[in-house]
């Protein structure tokens, strides 16, 4: 069944009322009134006006690349490797080429295209070459197993999917599990190593991706959006909390938030940036198109090493980065061996939990510059940022870095970033103590969940969109994470931030990675339960140091009662998957 949108059973939106419509069940109330409010009186004095073409367009990033084929069609888009290097006039009309040759796949316009794929040249390509051709992306986690990957594909009715080589298997596998389910698997198209040669793992139903591209024809009319509201991916989450969810983005939305990262990454022409972050999640937090509205490169890394971003800063004059705490993490306990001295600053923009203050001093010390993101899935990855004030550069460094570990403030795109008590809808005072929950409002919102109208409406309860996060709100309006609202730990009727316990256990200098969550206990209800993986050479650190390093440097309600020694579980973004922690912890039974 061919899709005419892919929320056509869920959530419809119409481009003169602006209004959200549902089908199939009654139209919430706090839905009903968002609409209402966001209709306007017509100006009547204001005559002779008209809204057509030469005016009005729906906002795209498509356009992004139309503009750089132009403005910047000499300039180096893409690397990847030794043998794969374009400008942007080459990606324009490959780009073009590869839409076509999915409309002669039979992809139509609503019809979803999935990946699982690295961060390879392709998937640059295919973030523009998807929705030129009327079709929505989805691009698919490459840690998920077969079986949740054919999950996903069923879920979203993938039509096609473009497969690294590498991951050929793991393709495979969900691909067989949908036969036996009696479902039509999605046709498989094969990224290769290079882009030059053949596959190896590919049968006759199997395409591959340079000779597909070839087949497509340069003259290939785009199928640029009917409505700005069309949509134009989706992101299953990273399953951190739950089972993944698929995130409904639109142009309109894709194409302000590409702005916003942009911007907030401090990013101005011809940055050169290495991709860390895996382009399948959030879109690459939108610099997959992001990268084309400032003529960008793009230096696609395949395997994340401190090693082989020290080599390709220095070897392609890298200006920007990103990625979770994890990859600070990473860079700052990095051998010496490893390390190349930077040919100047380089901007780094870290989302995730807050890194600890040693850690952001101590990327500072290498020669980075780092930036503090916060935002979710359902926002197109960045929401708010933490905005430097001049000011603040004289500060004592263990205060600064403590203002530099806030989430800030709204970028630019968004309407509006709060923290509310998610039960009144009420704004919390000002104080930083005062714990409520973040709460987005604007059009860089997700559309909704796919296929679950209940979830959605969940979401998007009292008008705003609930992001399940716990924070406070500072005099000075920037807001500071302390918890995720399932993470938060309640012991004595006293609520303890796991984040603020995390980074007292950072600054121990054996602690490596860590993370902390609840553990039941029978008279305090929960007390913290510390899981930490250890730096090599301090193997000999016990588990009783650890509690005493915490009561040490924090109230003693708020130590760890239980500390466990082990590698942490993560997502393939770099996030540490605090559920399945949860559930051990519960395991281990109460403490007492």
């Amino acid at each position: 069944m061919s899709h005419s949108g892919i929320l056509a059973r869920n959530l419809i939106y119409s481009t003169n009322s602006v209004q959200i419509q549902h089908t199939n069940t009654q139209r919430p109330r706090h839905l009903c009134q968002l609409s209402m409010n966001l209709q306007s009186e017509p100006l009547r004095s204001m005559d002779g006006l008209l809204k057509c073409s030469a005016n009005y367009v729906p906002l795209t990033p498509i356009s992004f690349l139309e503009r750089a084929a132009n403005v910047f069609r000499g300039r180096t888009s893409i690397i990847d490797g030794p043998s794969v290097k374009y400008t942007w006039e080459e990606t324009h009309a490959r780009c073009i080429k590869l839409a076509s040759a999915l409309s002669e796949l039979g992809i139509c316009r609503g019809d979803v295209v999935a990946t699982v794929a690295r961060n390879v040249y392709a998937m640059q390509e295919l973030h523009f070459a998807v929705p030129m051709a009327g079709a929505v992306l989805c691009t698919l986690n490459t840690r998920h197993d077969s079986a949740m990957i054919s999950v996903l594909l069923k879920h979203s009715e993938a039509k096609v999917i473009f497969v690294d080589q590498h991951l050929l298997q793991l393709a495979q596998g969900a691909i067989d599990i949908l036969a036996n389910e009696k479902v039509i698997p999605p046709r498989v198209v094969v990224i290769s190593e290079s882009n030059n040669s053949t596959p190896t793992g590919a049968n006759s139903n199997t395409h591959e991706y340079e000779s597909l591209l070839e087949s497509g024809n340069t003259e290939f009319a785009v199928r640029w959006p009917i409505s700005e509201f069309d949509p134009i991916s989706v992101n299953y989450t990273s399953g951190t909390t739950s089972r993944p969810k698929g995130v409904v983005y639109n142009h309109r939305g894709a194409y302000l938030n590409t702005i916003a990262t942009f911007m907030l990454h401090e990013m101005s022409s011809w940055p050169v940036y290495l991709w860390t972050v895996p382009t399948f999640h959030c879109n690459g937090w939108c610099l997959t198109w992001g990268l084309a509205a400032l003529g960008g490169t793009s230096i696609c890394l395949r395997q994340v090493s401190p090693k082989v971003i020290f080599e390709s800063i220095v070897e392609h004059n890298v200006t920007h980065l990103s990625g979770a705490p994890t990859i600070l993490n990473m860079i700052v306990n990095s051998p010496e061996s490893d390390r190349k001295p930077l040919p100047h600053k380089v901007n780094i923009m870290t989302g995730g939990s807050p890194p600890p203050p040693q850690i952001l001093s101590q990327m500072e010390e290498l020669g980075f510059r780092v930036h503090h993101l916060y935002g979710l899935t359902e926002t197109y990855g960045p929401g708010t940022y933490c905005l430097w004030k001049p000011e603040w550069d004289s500060l004592p460094p263990n205060e600064k870095y403590k203002l530099k570990a806030r989430q800030g403030v709204q970028h630019l795109c968004s309407e509006s970033v709060d923290i509310m008590d998610p039960t009144t809808m009420k704004k919390v005072p000002e104080d930083g103590k005062t714990i409520g929950e973040i709460v987005f409002r604007g059009n860089t919102v997700m559309s909704g969940y796919l296929k679950d109208v209940e979830a959605t409406e969940e979401a998007f309860k009292g008008g705003w969109f609930h992001s399940g996060d716990l924070a406070v709100k500072h005099p000075d309006g920037y807001i500071e994470v302390k918890d995720r609202l399932k993470d938060i730990v309640i012991s004595g009727g006293e609520n303890i931030s796991t984040v603020e316990v995390e980074r007292v256990l950072y600054s121990h200098p054996a602690v490596l990675e860590t993370a902390v969550v609840a553990r039941p206990d029978n008279y305090w209800g929960q007390t913290p339960c510390a899981f930490v993986k250890l730096k090599d050479g301090f193997n000999n650190i016990t588990d009783q140091e650890i509690i005493n390093f915490c009561r040490d440097n924090l109230p003693h309600y708020m130590a760890p009662r239980t500390v466990i020694f082990q590698d942490l579980p993560k997502t393939s973004t770099g996030k540490i998957q605090k559920f399945i922690l949860r559930d051990k912890a519960k395991a281990l039974g109460s403490l007492f």
